[in-house]
This record gives C-alpha cells, sequence and structure tokens, in this order.
C-alpha cells in the first residue's frame, strides 16, 4: 500500500503536476491521522472493555465480602443485646432477690464476659488503583470511609475489653461462682454464637462445686450492681456505631447489586 501511494507521488512529480502533488500529499496526512484516531480509539474502547469486566470482578468480590461483613455485624450486635438483656437479669435479681433464678444467673453472667469483637473481611482494593476502575462514585466514597468508620466500632470493643478484663472476668473468679457457671453452661450442650458451626452443640460436665455459694452476698456486691449497669452502656454504645455501620454496609451492598451486570 505505502509503495502504491509512492508511485502516485512519483507520477505526480514527473508529470510537473505540483499543486495536485501537493492536494494528494494533504490529503494522504489526513488519511494517516485518521487512521491513527481509530487506532487510538479502537485501543481506548479495548482498555475501557477490559475495565469494565475487571469492575464486575471486583464488584463480585466486594459483594461477598460485605454480605460476610453484614453477617458477622449482626451477629455481634445480637451478642450485645443478648448481654445487656443479662445484664438486666442481673439488676432485676438484685432489685427482687425472692426472684433469684441460679441458673439465669449463671448464663447472664456468662454473656456479660463474652467479648464481641467485629473483625470485618479485609480486601485488596480500598488504598489501591483498583479503586479507580469502580464507576460509581457514592460507593468509592463509601469504601474509602470504610477503615475509619470500622475503627469507631473496635475502638468501642476495645474499651469493653479492657472492662472485661480488669472487672468482670476477676469477680467470676473472686465470687467462687466459676465453676458453677462453666458447668451450668455446658452440662446441657452449649453452641456460642460466634461458632463456626452453630449447628453442633458441645456437650460435657464440669460437676458443680461442693461449697456452698451464698448469693445473698453476692447480689449485695455494689461491685456486680455496677458492673451489670456499665455493661449496658458499654453494650449500648457499641451497637449505636454497630447499626450505623450496618446501614452503610446495606446501602454498599444496594449500590453493588444495582452496578453488577447479570449478563
Amino acid at each position: 500500500m505505502i509503495k502504491f501511494f509512492r508511485k502516485i507521488r512519483q507520477n505526480l512529480l514527473s508529470e510537473g503536476k505540483t499543486g495536485k502533488y501537493f492536494k494528494y500529499a494533504l490529503g494522504e496526512i489526513i488519511l494517516v491521522m485518521i487512521g491513527i484516531l481509530l487506532a487510538l480509539q479502537v485501543n481506548y474502547w479495548n482498555e475501557r472493555r477490559k475495565g469494565r469486566i475487571l469492575e464486575q470482578k471486583i464488584l463480585v468480590q466486594l459483594k461477598s465480602e460485605y454480605e460476610a461483613n453484614l453477617a458477622q455485624l449482626e451477629e455481634k450486635i445480637y451478642m450485645r443485646n443478648r448481654a445487656i438483656k443479662a445484664s438486666h437479669n442481673l439488676l432485676s435479681f438484685v432489685d427482687n432477690p425472692d426472684f433469684f433464678d441460679e441458673e439465669t444467673f449463671y448464663i447472664s453472667w456468662w454473656h456479660l464476659a463474652v467479648d464481641p469483637t467485629f473483625d470485618p473481611l479485609k480486601n485488596d482494593i480500598i488504598g489501591t488503583d483498583k479503586l479507580q476502575l469502580i464507576q460509581n462514585e457514592k460507593l468509592v466514597s463509601l469504601l474509602s470511609n470504610w477503615s475509619t468508620e470500622v475503627y469507631q466500632v473496635q475502638e468501642q470493643e476495645n474499651q469493653y475489653q479492657i472492662f472485661r478484663n480488669q472487672f468482670i472476668v476477676p469477680l467470676i473468679t473472686e465470687s467462687g461462682i466459676s465453676r458453677n457457671l462453666n458447668n451450668n453452661l455446658w452440662k446441657d450442650g452449649y453452641s456460642p454464637a460466634e461458632a463456626l458451626d452453630k449447628s453442633s452443640s458441645l456437650k460435657f460436665k464440669i460437676y458443680p462445686s461442693k461449697r456452698k455459694i451464698d448469693f445473698k452476698e453476692i447480689l449485695v456486691d455494689p461491685v456486680q450492681e455496677s458492673i451489670a449497669a456499665m455493661v449496658i452502656s458499654f453494650h449500648q454504645n457499641a451497637n449505636i456505631q454497630s447499626v450505623t455501620l450496618k446501614s452503610r454496609i446495606i446501602e454498599m451492598l444496594d449500590i453493588i447489586n444495582s452496578e453488577i451486570k447479570n449478563d
């Protein structure tokens, strides 16, 4: 093709048709430029197509991760609500000792001793060039703020973990109810809310202590009453943050589902 155009130019020059030669040369330049632009456009379309394919893979990955994060977060909210209810049970025994129930007392203290911690899946998208492939600006904004909002929940959880280790666990052990508490937990079978396999229930006996436990003395202990009240505040604060985080996840999943192409 190049030889063909060169021959035409040579013929025009040899025939002395300079004007026509320049017009032809200009046309040839325009054709070359059009060819270059078309090639660039085709390359742009190909790169854009590859980007959209990769974006779809990223969205599918994010959908799986944030569905798992949502399930875990709901589990932690449930565990905290269970501990809040347990705290109210303990306070009701303090206020109304005649309605004291030993089994409820033990299981309530167990729920207070559980340490709910939200540990979401961490992806390789946030903070990398992959984030630029996502076209939805709202989703990009939510993903960018994710780590900060998770930290706010985890900060509340860390405060409770310190409180639990300093006050709840020592009270359980020092009051002498630990053996009976653990026996009561496992004797009929128990499956923790945070268990990987929630269908399995482990059952065994530790057997209760032969020592007589003075529950009246425990119930009038102001430390127990204070701990139960503090647990309610700790978990309510963490749940306030968790509910906000839950709404963020739901919003992200709604956007992700709308952006995934089901071809």
